[in-house]
């Protein structure tokens, strides 16, 4: 498992001491975040004292991702010969790809000081190019047992009988990708919240690739065995995932030195989901990604109550932003939801090892 640790430790380095360079170079450049106002009609948590903080930290969490995967597999390749596999490409593929769609989004909030961004059409016809282009990818590149990186069956802890047609199959990615990167993107509103939940998200994902690779089929067929296709692959790209957040953490928690932006939380979006289809869990991914679904959930209720009864559920959304109005301070937010995603992502843990010990 040494790939494993290498992966996380040099993706944790280079965020860890590479981001205040980021800092440095974005705020001599003036390149800072866009800060929302209230108005009479619509009120908003007061954020005035985060004006100045710089914006696309996303970028110092890919560029410590993609070094720390290629660092791990250049001594994999010194020690075992290993390569890096399909699965871990189309995993940064997709990563990589939502993060330049971000990187558009940050620069219409920098640039034309618009907090909202680029217009919501574009970002999600971007984010929808990416998604079916990677979801395409995924079936094809069969090893030499014929499996591909992606089951076109729908999966919980592994596979189920429903197997989509390849159109379906591309709508569901595509569904995938989308409420996943616009989870984490919508739970990015206070200082550290995405980054620390994402750090438990990767985590779990890194100890469950690591069980499926000592379980896998390779090894030998038995009646428990998992047939997912390159495992510890997929454990090294998550571990590598989770350094880089928890370096980055150092700087973006309250008060935040720099925020990651729609480049790095459409990038952390896309490693979720390209995890979750890869590790055949898809619907495992409410537990362990629960923060990220009850926020988009709290602004889902509030469209959907607004609309049908013309009274809102919350006092604002996304949900933090309820609690905010309420009076509480960012950082009880911020620990107390870091527990809920922790308590989501035991859950999740205790259902994907309770099958195999049930079996």
């Amino acid at each position: 498992m040494i790939f494993v640790l290498v992966a996380a430790a040099t993706a944790l380095i280079i965020a860890l001491f590479g981001t205040p360079l980021l800092i440095n170079l974005l705020s001599r450049r003036g390149y800072e975040q866009a800060i929302r106002v209230s108005t009479v009609d619509e009120p908003y948590p007061e954020h005035e004292a985060k004006r100045g903080t710089p914006s696309m930290g996303g970028l110092a969490i890919i560029a410590a991702v993609v070094l720390g995967y290629a660092l791990s597999h250049v001594l994999a390749y010194l020690i075992a010969g290993r390569l890096p596999t399909a699965s871990g490409l189309l995993a940064i593929y997709l990563m990589v790809g939502l993060g330049a769609v971000g990187f558009v989004d940050d620069y219409f909030k920098i640039f034309k000081h618009r907090s909202t961004g680029m217009r919501a059409r574009t970002k999600l016809i971007g984010q929808a190019v990416i998604a079916l282009s990677f979801a395409w990818f995924s079936t094809q590149f069969p090893d030499s047992d014929g499996i591909t990186p992606a089951s076109r069956a729908v999966s919980f802890i592994r596979d189920t009988g429903l197997v989509l047609p390849l159109a379906i199959f591309l709508l569901w990615v595509w569904f995938l990708v989308t409420a996943t990167t616009n989870a984490v993107n919508l739970t990015d509103g206070l200082d550290g919240l995405a980054t620390g939940a994402a750090v438990m998200t990767f985590t779990a994902y890194t100890l469950m690739s690591v069980w499926q690779f000592g379980q896998s089929c390779a090894f030998g067929v038995f009646s428990r065995c998992y047939d997912t296709r390159d495992p510890l692959d997929l454990a090294v790209l998550a571990a590598a995932l989770a350094g880089a957040c928890f370096g980055f953490l150092w700087w973006n928690t309250s008060p935040a030195r720099i925020f990651m932006g729609d480049t790095g939380s459409l990038a952390l979006g896309g490693g979720i989901a390209a995890l979750a289809i890869f590790t055949q869990t898809e619907l495992l991914l409410p537990f362990l990604a629960g923060i990220f679904v009850l926020v988009v959930l709290s602004v889902i209720g509030q469209v959907g109550s607004y609309k049908l009864t013309g009274k809102r559920m919350f006092r604002m959304a996304p949900l933090h932003h309820h609690f905010e109005m309420k009076g509480w301070g960012e950082v009880t937010i911020v620990v107390r939801f870091w527990i809920i995603q922790g308590l989501c992502i035991g859950v999740g843990l205790g259902l994907f090892y309770g099958e195999w010990v049930r079996a």
